[in-house]
């Protein structure tokens, strides 16, 4: 597995060397852009806009920022490294905070941290942050791009988080002035949710849209063309009660069938 970040975790005077591993993988069925009229593939070039497009090489490609038009100054690999700190190139915990506090709204990307030495310091952090239901909030660079981390412990795992920063977050659109609820739809509305609810067990859930394009992708290379599913017309029901109350007794009826 490529590693992502090789650093240390550091929590006061304790140093414990890491690697983070992506936990995600790309699922994802890929697709070629295609020529409709030739079926040949259809590829983006890099080119030089004041060489003519002549095309240009991954190689000889840099970063540059425009300080004035047509200016610019060049950065490489080398030069964001010198920029680097020590505090930058690891993960310095610089507070504590209760896990449920923090909204999941700032998730990012998560990894899992596995210790390179000091086990034990390791196992120590690990065991305590978990039994206590903490979380460690820091700041490191991944790459060129200073990252917010969290740090979780779960189930004997060390887990790490980037978050995004409060001012990447927008604020949401929903207007504030909504209707109020009545208490007796939101008694049938706890209801439904009571009836409903379950331990979260994300190996019950997979991706069946995938599924659908996999099998799709078989029909089309065996000449079949794709069909539509046949679906019941949904009813729609104007009256929220009702809606509510229908709600409840499908729920009833299939926890009844499970059972």
């Amino acid at each position: 597995m490529a590693y992502s970040f090789k650093g240390s975790l550091n929590f006061g005077f304790v140093y414990i060397p890491i690697t983070l591993y992506s936990s995600i993988k790309d699922n994802d069925i890929g697709f070629n852009m295609i020529d409709k009229k030739t079926m040949s593939r259809v590829k983006y070039k890099k080119t030089c806009v004041d060489c003519g497009e002549r095309e240009v090489s991954k190689d000889d490609i840099v970063k540059g920022f425009e300080y004035e038009e047509g200016k610019y100054v060049i950065f490489d690999d080398d030069d964001f490294e010198k920029i680097k700190s020590k505090k930058d190139k690891n993960i310095t915990i610089e507070q504590f905070v209760n896990l449920d506090e923090v909204d999941p709204l700032y998730f990012d990307r998560p990894y899992y941290v596995v210790p390179t030495g000091a086990e034990k310091a390791f196992s120590v952090l690990l065991s305590a942050m978990e039994s206590g239901n903490k979380a460690g909030i820091a700041k490191t660079v991944l790459g060129t791009k200073e990252s917010l981390v969290l740090i979780r412990a779960k189930d004997g795992e060390l887990l790490l988080n980037t978050l995004f920063f409060d001012e990447e977050v927008t604020k949401n659109p929903m207007r504030t002035n909504l209707a109020k609820a009545n208490e007796k739809e939101v008694a049938i509305a706890l209801q439904i949710i009571d009836s409903m609810t379950g331990k979260f067990e994300p190996e019950k859930y997979h991706d069946e849209y995938r599924e659908k394009i996999q099998k799709a992708i078989e029909d089309k290379i065996a000449g079949k063309e794709i069909a539509s599913p046949k679906e019941k017309p949904e009813k729609n029901i104007v009256n929220l009660m009702e809606a509510l109350q229908k709600s409840l007794e499908s729920v009833k009826k299939k926890k009844k069938a499970k059972s």
